[in-house]
This record gives C-alpha cells, sequence and structure tokens, in this order.
C-alpha cells in the first residue's frame, strides 16, 4: 500500500472522473441527432424527417477503435443511431425531456462533455517539450543510481500507538516481527512479519522513503514516521546498490512524455480547484423506511383473549 505507481495517479484519477461522468457515446449521438443539421453538411440518412449527418457516423467510426470502415459497419451503426432517435423521439412526444430528472441528467451531461473537451484541448495545446523530457530523465538515472533497500515496518493509526511500540523494541529489537504480524495495519505485510523485500526509496512516499535513507543497517526509527496511511516503525535490514537500468531516452520517451502530461495536467487541475470557491452543504440524510404496521385480524378472527396488543414496528434502519 505504500508503493507509489510510476503513472501520476492524482491525474489518471482526474482524467477517469471525466470519462466515468461522460455520457455514453450513444447518449451523445442521439442528442446530436436530434438538432437541425447544418445545411452544408452531407446527411447518411433521415428519420421522420430529422437527419443524421455524416459527421456523426464518422465520429462514432473514429471512437470504436479496430471497427473496420466499411459500407456494412456504417449501415450498422446508422442503424442503431435510427433506433435510438426513434426512442428519442418518442420520449419527447410524451414530454420525457421536460422532467426534472431528465433535465437535470441533460445538464449533467453537458457539463460532462464540455469539462471533457476542456482537457483535451489542454492537452492538445500542452505538448511536453524536450527540454521538460530531458529534465524528467535526468532524474530517473539519479534515482536508479542511488540505493535499494530492505526493510520492514509496522503500521498504526495513531502516533501513541507507534510510540508504545517503539518502547518494546528499546527492550526487546527481535520481537519487531511478532509486533507486526499483531498490529500492523498493513495488510500486504504484515503476514510477512513487515518485510517488504527490496525497494528504491523514491518508489515509496516521501516520508516513508527519506527516513528509510537515513537509519543505519539493523536499527529501526527513534520517532513515529507520519505518511497519509498512518505511523509508521521502520526497521532497516539491509542495502545494496541499485541495480536498475535506464533505457534510453528515445525508448521511453512516449510513456515518459504522457506521465508529465498527466503530471501537468493535475497540476492545473488542482491549481483551478484551490481558486474555486467551493461551499459544500451537508445534506440531511434520507429519511428511513417506515414499515406499515400489519393489518389488524377481524374482531372475530380471533378471541380477544388470544389477541396480541396492536403495535407498530419501528422503522427499518436505511440501509447503506
Amino acid at each position: 500500500m505504500l508503493i507509489k505507481s510510476r503513472v501520476v495517479l492524482g491525474s489518471a484519477v482526474a482524467l477517469m472522473a471525466l470519462a466515468a461522468c461522460t455520457p455514453k457515446e450513444a447518449d451523445k449521438t442521439a442528442a446530436a441527432a436530434t438538432s437541425a443539421t447544418p445545411a452544408k453538411e452531407v446527411v447518411a440518412a433521415t428519420v421522420n424527417g430529422t437527419p443524421i449527418s455524416q459527421k456523426q457516423v464518422d465520429m462514432i467510426l473514429h471512437q470504436q477503435r479496430g471497427m473496420p470502415d466499411t459500407p456494412e459497419t456504417r449501415k450498422m451503426i446508422i442503424d442503431n443511431i435510427a433506433m435510438q432517435l426513434i426512442v428519442a423521439q418518442e420520449a419527447v412526444k410524451k414530454g420525457l425531456d421536460k422532467t426534472a430528472d431528465t433535465m437535470d441528467e441533460i445538464e449533467m451531461a453537458k457539463q460532462s462533455v464540455l469539462a471533457q473537451a476542456f482537457v483535451q484541448d489542454y492537452i492538445k495545446h500542452n505538448e511536453v517539450t524536450d527540454a521538460q523530457l530531458a529534465t524528467e530523465y535526468d532524474k530517473l538515472k539519479a534515482q536508479a543510481s542511488g540505493n535499494q533497500f530492505k526493510a520492514r515496518h509496522i503500521l498504526v493509526k495513531t502516533e501513541d500507538e507507534a510510540k508504545a511500540i517503539i518502547a518494546k523494541l528499546n527492550k526487546d529489537p527481535k520481537s519487531f516481527e511478532a509486533i507486526a504480524k499483531a498490529q500492523s495495519l498493513d495488510p500486504g505485510s504484515k503476514v510477512k512479519g513487515g518485510d517488504l523485500g527490496w525497494f528504491d526509496a523514491h518508489s515509496m512516499v516521501p516520508e516513508f522513503g527519506a527516513a528509510v535513507a537515513k537509519l543505519e543497517k539493523g536499527k529501526f526509527t527513534e520517532e513515529p514516521v507520519k505518511s497519509q496511511f498512518g505511523y509508521h516503525v521502520i526497521m532497516l535490514d539491509d542495502t545494496r546498490p541499485s541495480t536498475a537500468t535506464i533505457p534510453p531516452l528515445e525508448q521511453v520517451k512516449a510513456g515518459l512524455s504522457q506521465q508529465l502530461q498527466q503530471q501537468n495536467l493535475k497540476k492545473m487541475l488542482d491549481d483551478m480547484k484551490a481558486k474555486a470557491k467551493i461551499d459544500i452543504v451537508a445534506a440531511a440524510p434520507a429519511p428511513a423506511a417506515v414499515v406499515p404496521a400489519p393489518a389488524a385480524p377481524a374482531a372475530d378472527a380471533v378471541p380477544a383473549a388470544a389477541a396480541p396488543a396492536a403495535s407498530t414496528p419501528a422503522a427499518e434502519p436505511a440501509k447503506k
């Protein structure tokens, strides 16, 4: 849980979030199909007088990577758009486009499409420069030329817990493995007595990597090391020169460029968010579902002495 992905997670999450919020391509196509087609635009088909433009077909064909551009494929796309358009037209006839839920979804879809367009525009106009690539490549080479570490750790929730563990280790350093198995919150290393194996300090969260790099072999951290995951007690088992080799720049240029672009995008999005005024108003929880009382039996169905007292069962808690 400590090792960072080489891909910048924040930017990946931002991009995926935008993609996840984007309506399905078929939905966007339906929305576009209901609008008037420009006079000069080539019409591929009409449905009840509403045109399906050649541009729409081309767009879907382009989005479906690997799909062959054949007359059969284009006919299939037109058939799909036509069916969706027919259903959408019926929805409009029933006034479903005016319902509150539908209007909310249309507005959310609009925001999502605009956000996605902004991201794509940023990527298009902010290409990574050769100078940026060279700088990042030099960083990778510097990291690869350092040491690797073999260490173990115990992760706990609070600083007091970590300090108590350090006090135990001062009395019995050999108890590290047993304490890790009993108390560590890191499921990956807990079963191995906290053992993390060999790793590069730069592949760890910064606080952890810095603490490991300062340790002497066989020693453990005298103070708890705080990170985003909690508090760590770290013991260094061994060190060795790094065996990592960095391929020539030309071989990693494409991947490195994409990573830098994601980093730049994340920074830009984080800056935008920091400057925005966001007021979160906590929404009241949904009321618990109330279970109605069972219908009382007919007066002559059960003798009065045997009939239980009428009661209303408690409301069931709302399921999460």
